[in-house]
């Protein structure tokens, strides 16, 4: 048998389930149970052996299923119950002990579980006589009880039971009986009685009596209820007069019996009326109140109904008359007057019960899917009615059933669950940042910096783990309501990068005339080249400048030799003449770098080249000065490049030679004599990266952070320029410095167009359509999740499509057809004569009229159409009456008189006729009146304002679809002109609320209103930068903005101000040290001042020329203001200078100085050297050829160090408004002087620079406030009266930040709704038991349920309401279906013991343990207490009632006695209730206090009483004599207590003419100084001899401090009072 199994989905009830096949579900079952049970079969050989059989084992097997086998033990007994050897059994009658079976496995648990329902209400635990007792005397707070519970094995699938022993095999069965606690019993607790009421007789005996009412009932086993009425008699003053009846009698009635028709049918056929009611085979459709289908169908009635007829029968009830005697007893029905006696007889309708159609089928379960809550779903079936009830028939039953489905839904696919999705950011927008006047100062074209980007969210269901993951998932968009959590973000900041220019560097000075190819040198064409460096690259803007000019040259070298050191001139003979010196000479290339040798082409420079010290007497030159520098970069026809040498004389010949002419001590060379032609490449923006197929990168990859998926190229064109002229051909630049023209890139992705799938349609209407109303349509849309891009298929033009829906069916028109009225039905006449024996037929009768439903053809149709489709059902009875011959006939109403105008009433008229006009009783207008008035009709109607006016509101364009307000986002319209509405009151002439369509078409008043605009911060433009705020060096430089205009009305805030309300901007700047430099000329030739013509050698002066000049300006020649050039150092211009005469030593001009070490070892030297030029003659020498000083800190030597300026604000490029920026700070290097020199210095000195230069910073962006679009406004509140409003809201989706426009005030607006009549019933208040014709028995009281017109807040409004039309407020039938509108009730006859009226409801009143409550529902209760007015009835009274019901919000009450003072040794005692209540039950009874004291052994003295401590005591006036064993023993009168005049201390009793309690309890405590028997008692002689030691002590201690002392002889005087106050002297 293999295991089969099947997944099925249950129709009925939407449950999906696992079964398997019958057949193994029921072995299942059987071998289950096969377990558990113990069989005794017996199969005997003879009648002395038998077999006998265990149970049942467990099913084994390797695999679940039905491959298992069971076994069992069987053995052979004897009769007597001993086990025998089997022989002795017959074997052919041996039972198996195997047998195959279903293996169970662990996983088969899951289709079976334990069913558990609610524990049940805890009672009482039984005793072991297992009697309840509850244990009222021993229980303190709570006795024991037990609660039960039903348990029970279902199937998971379908909830249906299962024999236990299935789920015994998984698990052990539930608890069904558990502990629990149960409170004490709790008495019936009642109120105090109520005043005795008046005597039942107001002459002779009578009764009175006096009742109490139930304030909570007996709970837990407590006592039950004690009477609640006490009865005593009464006697009054007067006696009854003589001859009076002792009785009084009353006319009493039963109640009417029910509804019947006549025996005598064919007497009856005359009377009865037939009503045709049609109902058809159309659906039936549900009318009770609270139940609609949420679906029709409708079928179109066709002529050939299946029509059946239905009776409806007219019958008659009756009811008995007796006389009743004052003490109870029946009396013949003459003694009661019987002027115009009850009837005994009426008509009546024949009751029928409702009917209603067969149940629907059971809807789906609601609940199709498993949720996280677990709770149930459920179903619902209906079912409508066919027939409404007539008469008093039973009420339409329920006509909705629903239960409960899916209970555990745990083979449920799990519920969907729905997720927050986001398109694409969009594109970042900057100008939605700026202010109202920035943005029309602004080109918003070219903004760029931080922003704001929005993109769209949709809510969209999660997709199955099963469905495929695609690169952007498309799910079809829902409604926002069911994604749940908060939203996310829709708004981002975001930022457009700022374009940047290239910045360079300054060109360097041109180099020397090189080829193009150093390497590869050929021809005597060169070129000379100047460069620039790229400091930061630019972006957004085109490529940098050429970095490289050249000018072509001739004979150029990249190579040559250079003499790197020149030797002392050595003689070859003697000490001057000619000789030679060694230089040492090295190839360097145009960097000034070492070079091999042979790079050099030309010959290098001698070693050693001739020179010639000069002899004594010779003229002495220095050496050649350096070239100066070229006066022009350039040759041109009006210019040409000079430069010049100087040499000077250094010592005088003699007589017989000569020096040089001045000419000669200088030369000029023409230099930089190329022509000023500079040519340059100039390369083009690179291209568009196309596509290359010749290029492969291997792959995909990353450029500026988009995915590539292919490999391109760019391209630019490169052109050689000629400065000035324009582009020429490309020989004329360096083909070494032709930028390239191709490079490689990656071409970014392709970005189709991706859009969600369109959204479900909108639900058309599920209800048929009104007559003429337009088509409704419904709608769906699509949402762009990404946005084409590089070339990738568009979006689709149609993102919102709109349908009509399909054709619905026009609503039925059905009404209800009425008939004419039937004659009036009257009792039957043997009914009539039987019961009152009259002759005559009339009187009060009822009348009826058919009433069919008709289509809008006037064809029959179903009743329940009519039911469901038309205005309620019109009434089918009606009284009537037949005139007997002793009534009062009047004449015709007249025509109602004419009106004079609106709240004036018109009337009308009629009058008795014939043999009325002398009948007395007719001429009671009270019941026959003669004159009938009412309101005249009155269309005239006032309209007046009410309410406040609602906020303004304006005018907003309608969005197109769905999701507006999140793409193409635009400015809210939050100012200007709008209108504000308000409620209108349209009230008739009587200042009743009617309908606002007959004042106004609207119902509203509009009004134009303004919203003012929201006026921004305004600031001026920014200042002038100011001067760098550092002479020399680095420093900053600001500029500022003031306030020119607060903000108002919420514009955007000013950002934050300094105390002059500016706001400022700081930037670094450097103020150049070296701008301006002194320019030395050479020193004058040495002057001589001479005297008589002595040779013109020795010490003189010379001198030279300076001026200031502009740095690096190319011209030395144009001077400046000196006071732009540091005057601290300014050259020398004179100087004192040696000439040495013809015979003298002449030395070469000093070298320069030695650099001290850095940094400043002031322990250190500096030196220069000179060397000898010309030897002095014999008896000469030469001076010093070194010269030393030492390294003085800030004179011959300084240290340096870097210093760094402050930050500057942060710097945004110039058409951001925030975002990313950079904070700036410059380098200076600091002589220790405290002089700034150039940073070269610091830097060739290699100092350490720690400082960050430059940081990024973000200007925080200005967000406004962005507000979602206003909401569809909501439906009106109210459907009427004067409390409805429209509202409408929005919410914030970004707030506002830093110096953004804040959100609008109004989140949310309200706008009033048309003041609207209401319409509804009013139910009066139950009016008196009234019994129509007679005194007493049962009678009816009934309520009023009429409709009025009032405001919504009616019944607690000041506006009075008015009774309309019943149409007004709806079916009245129905209406009065769901209210009691008669009860009845029974007025008692004199001398009837009967039931008080119900007592109000008691407080609510919780089940509580010392005042803390366990149950949130209380209860109050009402009682009926008995009332007894002859004794003699008292055995027929019925029983005094009392209910309960649960309430809500009740109180924890506790209970105390309560005691008075006491009285003659009694006092009252009364049990209280926590809120001041007085009751009876609720306290203790052993706590109960006593009311009355006694005294053991009791009180029998004369002039004694028993005192509150439980003693004997004495009345005032006697004193005690007590016995020896503390008992009194009698009272003596105490002396002078009667003689009053001669105590003083008795004076004061007139004013206390009683005594007190206090008094009573101080005299019980008092000493006595007589014992008992009469002597004096001990106590009293020690305290008469502690007196006497007592005032012996005082006497003497009096003495000793009276006595007078000896005064001294030299007193001293008497000492001046010190005053208090300081008058100021010094000696004070």
């Amino acid at each position: 048998m293999s295991m089969d199994w099947t997944m099925i989905l249950k129709d009925d009830s939407g449950v999906t389930g696992w079964t398997w096949r019958v057949g193994n579900y029921l072995l299942l079952s059987m071998s289950l149970i096969g377990m558990q049970v113990r069989s005794d079969l017996e199969f005997p050989k003879d009648r002395h052996y038998m077999w006998k059989t265990g149970q049942w084992g467990r099913c084994m097997g390797e695999e679940c299923g039905t491959d298992g086998v069971q076994s069992r033990m069987v053995w052979c007994i004897h009769s007597e119950g001993w086990t025998t050897h089997h022989s002795n059994c017959r074997h052919s009658d041996k039972p198996e002990t195997h047998r195959p079976c279903f293996k169970v496995c662990e996983w088969h648990q899951d289709l079976f579980e334990w069913e558990v329902s609610e524990w049940g209400l805890c009672v009482l635990a039984p005793f072991q006589s297992n009697e309840l007792k509850p244990r009222t005397v021993e229980c303190i707070t709570a006795q024991h009880g037990i609660q039960r519970r039903k348990v029970h094995c279902a199937r998971t699938s379908n909830r249906t039971a299962v024999t236990e022993r299935i789920c015994e095999f998984f698990s052990p069965r539930p608890a069904l009986e558990q502990a629990c606690l149960i409170p004490c019993p709790h008495d019936c607790i009642i109120s105090d009685f109520s005043s005795w009421s008046g005597c039942s007789r107001t002459c002779g005996m009578g009764l009175q009596h006096r009742t109490r009412h139930v304030l909570a009932a007996p709970m837990y086993g407590g006592a039950n209820c004690p009477n609640l009425t006490q009865t005593r008699t009464c006697a009054n003053l007067l006696p009854c007069p003589v001859g009076e009846s002792e009785h009084h009698y009353s006319l009493k009635v039963s109640p009417w019996s029910e509804c019947r028709q006549p025996q005598h049918k064919g007497l009856w056929m005359s009377g009865r009326t037939m009503l045709d009611f049609t109902t058809g085979d159309t659906e039936r459709n549900t009318m009770k109140r609270h139940i609609q289908s949420s679906q029709h169908h409708h079928h179109h009635l066709h002529h050939h109904h299946s029509l059946k007829s239905l009776d409806v029968e007219i019958g008659y009830q009756t009811r008995q008359v007796r006389c009743v005697r004052s003490d109870g007893k029946n009396a013949m029905l003459s003694l009661c007057t019987l002027d115009n006696g009850p009837g005994t007889f009426q008509s009546c309708i024949m009751p029928r019960d409702c009917e209603t159609s067969d149940w629907s089928v059971w809807s789906p379960c609601s609940k199709t899917c498993r949720a996280s809550d677990m709770s149930p779903g459920f179903r619902v079936r209906t079912r409508s009615i066919t027939q409404t009830p007539i008469g008093l028939g039973k009420e339409c039953a329920t006509l909705e059933e629903k239960e409960a489905c899916n209970i555990i839904g745990d083979l449920l696919p799990n519920c969907p669950r729905y997720v927050w999705k986001s398109t694409d950011w969009g594109e970042c927008q900057v100008a939605s940042l700026l202010s109202q006047q920035d943005r029309r100062l602004n080109n918003v074209s070219v903004l760029c910096g931080g922003g704001i980007q929005t993109r769209q969210l949709y809510c969209v269901q999660v997709p199955d783990n099963s469905t495929p993951h695609h690169r952007k998932e498309v799910s079809r968009p829902v409604n926002g309501h069911l994604c749940a959590g908060e939203l996310p973000s829709a708004v981002q900041p975001c930022s457009i990068p700022c374009p940047q220019l290239c910045l360079l560097s300054s060109w360097s000075s041109w180099g020397a005339c090189l080829h193009d190819n150093c390497m590869e040198t050929h021809g005597r064409k060169g070129y000379r080249q100047r460069r620039r460096e790229v400091l930061e690259e630019g972006y957004g803007t085109e490529s940098c400048a050429h970095l490289l000019e050249s000018m072509p040259c001739e004979d150029p070298a990249c190579f040559l030799w250079q003499v790197q050191f020149e030797g002392a001139c050595v003689t070859s003979e003697g000490n001057c003449g000619n000789g030679t010196r060694t230089q040492t000479v090295a190839c360097l290339n145009s960097k000034g770098q070492l070079v091999p040798e042979e790079l050099c082409e030309d010959e290098p420079p001698p070693k050693e080249v001739s020179c010639v010290m000069a002899c004594s007497g010779d003229c002495v030159l220095s050496s050649w000065s350096d070239w100066s520098s070229c006066s022009h970069s350039c040759s041109s026809k009006n210019s040409e490049g000079r430069q010049s040498r100087t040499r000077t004389i250094l010592g005088l010949p003699g007589e017989a030679k000569a020096c040089p002419a001045a000419t000669a001590l200088e030369e000029w060379r023409t230099c930089n004599d190329h022509p000023c032609i500079t040519f340059y490449w100039e390369a083009s923006p690179w291209g568009p990266c196309i596509e290359d197929s010749s290029m492969n990168l291997n792959g995909t990859g990353y450029w500026n952070g988009t995915a590539t998926c292919a490999v391109g190229v760019q391209i630019r064109k490169v052109v050689c320029m000629k400065m000035g002229i324009g582009p020429v051909i490309p020989k004329r630049c360096p083909e070494s410095a032709r930028p390239d023209t191709i490079q490689p890139c990656s071409l970014p992705c392709k970005k189709d167009c991706i859009v969600t799938l369109f959204s479900e349609w909108t639900a058309c209407p599920t209800t048929c359509l009104p007559v003429n109303s337009s088509v409704p349509a419904q709608s769906r849309y699509r949402i762009i999740i990404q946005r084409a891009a590089n070339g990738g298929q568009e979006c689709p033009d149609t993102l919102y499509e709109e349908r009509e829906c399909e054709a619905l069916l026009v609503c039925p028109i059905y009404r209800w057809k009425t008939h004419r009225w039937h004659p009036c039905t009257l009792v039957p006449d043997s009914v009539q004569q039987g019961m009152t024996g009259a002759s005559e037929s009339c009187g009060k009768g009822l009348e009826m009229r058919g009433v069919s439903c008709v289509d809008e053809y006037d064809e029959m149709a179903a009743v329940s159409e009519c039911l469901r489709w038309a205005r309620p059902m019109p009434s089918r009875f009606r009284s009537c009456w037949v005139p007997c011959r002793d009534d009062c006939t009047f004449s015709s109403w007249s025509k109602f008189s004419e009106c004079s105008g609106c709240g004036s009433r018109r009337t009308r008229k009629r009058t008795l006729t014939g043999r009325s006009r002398k009948q007395d009783r007719c001429q009671r207008e009270d019941l026959y009146p003669l004159v009938e008035s009412e309101p005249c009709p009155c269309e005239e109607f006032v309209s007046q304002p009410y309410g406040n006016w609602s906020s303004c509101i304006l005018s907003e364009t309608p969005a197109q679809g769905p999701l507006q307000g999140w793409r193409g986002r635009r400015e809210a319209r939050d100012c200007g002109q709008g209108l504000r509405y308000r409620a209108v009151v349209c009230l008739d002439h009587e200042a009743h609320l009617v309908s606002p369509d007959s004042c106004s078409e609207s119902g509203l008043v509009e009004e134009v209103c303004h919203i003012p605009c929201p006026l921004d911060c305004k600031l001026s433009d920014w200042s002038p930068w100011s001067a760098c705020s550092a002479s020399c060096g680095s420093g900053l430089k600001i500029r500022s903005k003031w306030l020119r205009e607060k903000p108002f009305n919420g514009g955007r805030p000013c950002p934050k101000l300094d105390l002059k309300n500016q706001v400022y901007e700081a930037v670094p700047c450097r103020s150049e040290c070296g701008q301006y430099e002194w320019v030395r000329d050479p020193w004058s030739v040495c002057t001589i001042n001479t005297v008589d013509e002595l040779p013109a050698c020795g010490e003189g002066v010379q001198s030279r020329k300076i001026r200031c000049v502009r740095r690096d300006s190319g011209d030395l020649v144009s001077s400046v203001n000196e006071t732009l050039c540091d005057l601290e150092e300014i050259p020398l211009q004179a100087q004192t200078c040696v000439l040495p005469c013809p015979n003298d030593c002449v030395m070469s001009q000093w070298s320069q100085w030695s650099t001290c070490s850095i940094p400043c070892n002031e322990s250190s030297v500096r030196m220069r050297t000179r060397h000898m030029l010309r030897p002095p003659v014999a008896d000469r020498v030469c001076p010093d050829s070194t010269q030393t000083e030492p390294c003085s800190l800030n004179s011959t030597c300084f240290n340096y160090h870097y210093n760094v300026s402050s930050w500057s604000t942060c710097q945004l490029s110039e058409h951001a408004i925030c975002g990313q920026g950079m904070r700036t700070r410059l380098l200076d290097c600091i002589r220790s002087d405290g002089k700034v020199v150039d940073l070269s210095v610091c830097e060739e000195l290699s100092l350490p620079q720690p400082w960050r230069l430059a940081m990024n910073c973000v200007v925080d962006c200005p967000f406004n406030c962005i507000l979602s679009d206003w909401a569809p406004w909501t439906e009106c509140s109210h459907t009427c009266g004067s409390k409805g409003v429209m509202i409408r809201s929005r919410s914030m989706l970004q707030q506002a930040h830093e110096e953004g426009r804040p959100c609008a005030s109004q989140l949310s607006q309200t706008k009033p709704c048309p003041i609207r009549p209401c319409y509804s019933w009013l139910l009066s208040d139950w009016s008196p038991c009234t019994v129509e014709g007679a005194e007493c028995g049962e009678g009816k009281r009934e309520r009023n349920l009429t409709c009025v017109v009032h405001w919504s807040d009616w019944p607690d409004n000041p506006h009075p309401s008015k009774t309309v039309e019943d149409e007004k407020c709806g079916d009245r039938v129905r209406k009065e279906s769901e209210q009691e509108l008669q009860q009845p009730c029974f007025v008692p006859c004199p001398g009837d013991c009967h039931l008080t009226e119900w007592s109000q409801w008691s407080s609510c009143q919780l089940t509580c343990l010392e005042g803390r409550s366990f149950e949130t529902v209380g209860r109050q209760a009402r009682s009926q207490a008995v009332v007894i007015q002859v004794l003699e009835n008292q055995d027929s009274c019925p029983h005094q009632v009392f209910e309960t019901r649960p309430c809500k919000g009740g109180k924890c009450h506790s209970y105390e006695w309560r005691t008075s003072a006491w009285n003659d040794n009694e006092r009252s005692v009364w049990c209280q209730r926590s809120d001041g209540v007085n009751v009876t039950g609720g306290c203790f009874p052993q706590n109960r206090p006593t009311t009355v004291r006694h005294c053991h052994p009791p009180c029998t003295k004369p002039f004694s009483h028993c005192k509150q401590s439980g003693v004997c005591g004495c009345e005032k006036g006697y004193t005690e004599v007590m016995t020896t064993h503390g008992f009194l023993d009698y009272c003596t009168k105490t002396p002078g207590a009667d003689n009053k005049k001669a105590d003083v201390k008795t004076s004061s009793g007139r004013l206390k003419p009683g005594t007190t309690q206090i008094q009573d309890f101080f005299g019980e405590w008092s000493l006595q100084p007589l014992g008992p028997d009469g002597r004096i008692k001990l106590w009293v002689y020690g305290l008469t001899a502690g007196g006497f030691i007592l005032i012996l002590f005082i006497i003497a201690v009096a003495f000793l401090f009276c006595k007078p002392s000896k005064q001294s002889k030299s007193a001293s005087p008497p000492q001046k009072p010190l005053t208090l106050a300081y008058d100021g002297d010094v000696d004070m």
